[in-house]
């Protein structure tokens, strides 16, 4: 019965004011069809009046839903988080004005927040948004309780509660969803920069094997952590060991020709070690210029041939008995 006389107080105010742009003033329409306050919205009073009731039922929900009952957020944490938001919220809500006015900063921030430590938490997306649309019920419940003698009012609040706490959710959401991006993109960066070790082989010859797909983003870090640890050892070869990149196409062999370019303006050589017959084959198919470039099959001859060129010689010695 509740339900279908909401939908019927929406719809009548929806054709009239299609859009209203504010929280906290319910409006309503003139004969000549000029918007123009009703009455103020009392969801403000209502949460300001019964805080520590809401509080109470709102973290009674979440913890029946599991949030608060296990290592991740205790449950004092989660009580101070409810508490912080209704006063908050009441706030707000008592200026009024749309959610992304400076009146809202507050809560707003609030729940960025509390979105950013949930994803630092490990909680789901799903779990996140709990923590707004759980406050649904102890709220409806309590707006019933205060207007059950006034059937409109009671439809005009909770719609008007309905819209607010959907908005909330949306801006938890999208806090959640941003800092779990950039969480993601600074692993990313992280795995790259680990994957792309640069290590000391002799006195001036330094080797980079490298594993898994050659990217544009990756040859940049490639590039950038060889040419410092060139600059910073002072060596005069470089060894780019490709026995575990699954695949030379024609935009791999184009990043790997940059890196020795960039190798060979900083003064030093360069030799790519770990070129299979497969990886032989692709590039001569693929016509790409390697001339001028050393190439080995593996990485032992490409540092037998390093040590060579910087005047080593490698000789075999009777083992001791």
């Amino acid at each position: 019965m509740w339900h279908a006389l909401i939908m019927r107080v929406h719809n009548a105010i929806q054709l009239k004011n299609p859009s209203p742009s504010f929280v906290g003033e319910v409006v309503s329409t003139n004969n000549q069809g000029t918007d123009m306050p009703k009455n103020k919205s009392r969801i403000a009073e209502i949460l300001k009046a019964h805080q520590d009731d809401l509080a109470a039922e709102w973290v009674k929900n979440l913890q029946a839903t599991g949030t608060g009952k296990d290592s991740r957020i205790s449950e004092s944490q989660l009580r101070e988080q409810t508490k912080e938001f209704l006063v908050l919220l009441s706030e707000a809500a008592a200026v009024g004005g749309d959610v992304h006015s400076q009146a809202w900063n507050a809560t707003v921030d609030f729940l960025e927040d509390v979105s950013r430590s949930r994803v630092q938490q490990g909680f789901t997306s799903e779990e996140t948004a709990r923590f707004i649309f759980s406050f649904k019920q102890p709220l409806f419940a309590r707006l019933r309780a205060e207007l059950a003698k006034d059937h409109e009012a009671f439809a005009e609040e909770t719609w008007a509660a309905t819209e607010l706490l959907d908005k909330m959710g949306l801006i938890t959401i999208a806090a959640f969803q941003k800092t779990r991006e950039d969480l993601i993109n600074r692993q990313q960066q992280e795995m790259l920069e680990l994957s792309t070790p640069v290590v000391k082989m002799w006195d001036g010859i330094l080797a980079l094997p490298m594993i898994g797909t050659l990217d544009s983003a990756r040859t940049q870090i490639v590039m950038e952590s060889l040419l410092q640890r060139i600059v910073d050892t002072g060596a005069e070869l470089a060894i780019i060991d490709i026995t575990g990149v699954p695949t030379v196409d024609t935009l791999v062999a184009q990043h790997l020709l940059k890196t020795v370019t960039a190798i060979r303006l900083m003064g030093a050589d360069c030799i790519i070690s770990g070129v299979r017959p497969q990886i032989a084959q692709t590039i001569v198919h693929l016509g790409v210029d390697l001339q001028g470039v050393t190439t080995k099959a593996n990485l032992a001859d490409a540092l037998s041939l390093a040590l060579k060129k910087l005047g080593f010689a490698v000789t075999r010695t009777k083992a001791a008995n």
